[in-house]
Formats: structure tokens, C-alpha cells, sequence
């Protein structure tokens, strides 16, 4: 198994529909793995996502980053409706803080 494949984002779920475990990775979300245990659908989702990179690397293509080696900024922009914004503005100047900290603490929360 690729060293790197290690470093993706893995989730271990309950398929009522299927009555199994379902392996994801968050980096590739078209695969998923299905198993009778939550180990064995973790090992099995990270077999396949570390097949999957040799692949692409063999064809000259580049895997995905690892989330966990993404830098984040801090900064992302969000598109609400005026209405919210106005609301949302007024409510900051209320409580005598910026929109910026009212939206952060909201999205703490």
C-alpha cells in the first residue's frame, strides 16, 4: 500500500440500504468499499484509493491532495441573500462586534 494513501481522509459508514460498512475517502468520493466490519471496509476503501493512485501515477496523472497536507487560508467567501446579510449586519452592530466575528462564532458554534 502507497505511503501517501494513508495520509487521505477516511470515514467508516453504516449502509442500512446495503446492511454493510461502506469504506470512504473524502479526497476520491466516487470510490467506496463495502465490508462486514468497519476494519474491514477501512482496509478494503484503502487498498482501492491506494490502487487507484498507482494508477493514475502510471498514466502520468497526478492523485489528489491529501486534505491533510492542504494549507487553509483562514478565508473563504459565502454567498447569502441581502435580506440575510442585512439581518445578519444589524444583529453585529447590536452586539457591538464585526460581521466577520458574528458569522465566525455562528459557524463555531
Amino acid at each position: 500500500m502507497s505511503l501517501h494513501s494513508d495520509r487521505y481522509t477516511y470515514r467508516i459508514t453504516w449502509s442500512e440500504e446495503d446492511k454493510e460498512y461502506v469504506g470512504l475517502c473524502v479526497e476520491f468520493p466516487s470510490l467506496s468499499w463495502l465490508a462486514d466490519s468497519p476494519e474491514a471496509a477501512l482496509e478494503g476503501i484503502r487498498k482501492i484509493v491506494a490502487e487507484v493512485i498507482q494508477d493514475m501515477r502510471s498514466k502520468g496523472e497526478n492523485p489528489p491532495l491529501p486534505l491533510s497536507s492542504k494549507k487553509f487560508s483562514g478565508n473563504f467567501v459565502v454567498r447569502i441573500p441581502p435580506s440575510v446579510h442585512r439581518r445578519l449586519a444589524m444583529q453585529a452592530a447590536e452586539e457591538g462586534i464585526s460581521l466577520n466575528r458574528l458569522a465566525s462564532e455562528k459557524l463555531t458554534q
